[in-house]
């Protein structure tokens, strides 16, 4: 069964990782590529020999399975929405929407038309935190008291803003763009605990309308909490990206992978052994294995769950904006 798909957006994220990997993968028909500016979706039509479509309702309305949905973050709830009323099985860019409101709308309509619906939360599927992800669900850290993540991306300086340094665009800056998966990424490790509380600092250049650094420290309700730091302004050679787990009976970290116990002897090194890393880095087979799990569920070979977590991370992506404007600690 040949699995027909649209792409909807046709930016960075599409053309670096989305239409690529579709073009290669076996079972797969990239067939329709939309986007607002029509001579880049002719052009990369041509590119994949894919049809290009003027709208997106004629992305919708196409003879095809599933959208990926690439465009900015401000169209993603109206786009899946009409996208799976339409029939089509929908797998967005994160964040899902803008608002905890707005995911629960694209999550009731999922359920409610019967089509898969995921959001790229990439990082899930990196083969680093696929590692480490059975020692936090196992227990064999002991309890883990402190989760620390950040991206910090090397400081570039634009010739003139895109959608991503507009808030009615993006919804927001550093956090939006870069908090909102790396956030994820803590929170799905643990197993998305329930949150008491947040606070947040925010850095705004000036002249800018949204935020280019971003420190959030989410409480949980067991007593542990998620420190997460993220920047678009690291003044270094290249970018930064880890997760560090603290558990009372040992740690593990990504980037590099390291994985540690506690033994009758001492401390054991229980890194797990990964494969040569071949040409591809982790972060195209993050996505290369994103987009395997989605068609796999189009095709009815495997299901995924509603992407339910999605409204709460947007509810504590909100709180921390909250928190960070009023200067103090928002309750959930």
């Amino acid at each position: 069964m040949t699995i027909r798909v649209g792409v909807l957006g046709l930016g960075s994220i599409a053309q670096v990782v989305h239409l690529p990997i579709l073009a290669q993968m076996e079972g797969v028909t990239l067939d329709v590529v939309g986007d607002a500016d029509d001579v880049k979706t002719r052009t990369i039509g041509g590119r994949f020999g894919a049809r290009a479509m003027r709208t997106d309702e004629e992305v919708y309305n196409a003879d095809i399975d599933a959208i990926v949905i690439c465009t900015p973050n401000h169209r993603h709830e109206e786009q899946a929405i009409a996208a799976m009323e339409a029939g089509k099985h929908v797998l967005v860019e994160k964040p899902l929407a803008l608002t905890e409101e707005g995911c629960e709308r694209v999550i009731e309509t999922a359920r409610r038309t019967g089509r898969t619906l995921m959001v790229a939360m990439n990082n899930r599927y990196r083969p680093d935190t696929q590692a480490i992800k059975p020692f936090a669900d196992g227990g064999e850290l002991g309890r883990i008291f402190l989760t620390r993540g950040a991206w910090l991306n090397k400081k570039v300086r634009h010739a003139r803003p895109t959608w991503r340094h507009r808030l009615e665009t993006a919804g927001g800056g550093a956090i939006m763009d870069l908090g909102v998966q790396a956030l994820d990424l803590c929170l799905w490790v643990l197993g998305y605990p329930k949150v008491a509380g947040v606070v947040a600092h925010t850095h705004t250049p000036p002249g800018a309308e949204v935020e280019d650094t971003g420190a959030i420290l989410v409480r949980l309700d067991d007593g542990a909490a998620v420190s997460l730091t993220v920047s678009w302004s690291l003044v270094a050679e290249r970018d930064r990206h880890y997760m560090r787990l603290l558990g009372t009976r040992g740690s593990a970290m990504i980037q590099p992978l390291a994985v540690y116990k506690e033994g009758d002897s001492g401390l054991l090194d229980v890194t797990p052994r990964m494969p040569p890393p071949g040409r591809e880095n982790a972060y195209t087979a993050s996505y290369r294995n994103t987009l395997t799990e989605f068609i796999s569920a189009v095709r009815g070979a495997s299901e995924l769950p509603l992407p339910t977590e999605q409204a709460r991370l947007m509810r504590i992506v909100s709180a921390a904006y909250q928190a960070a404007e009023e200067r103090r600690e928002i309750g959930l």
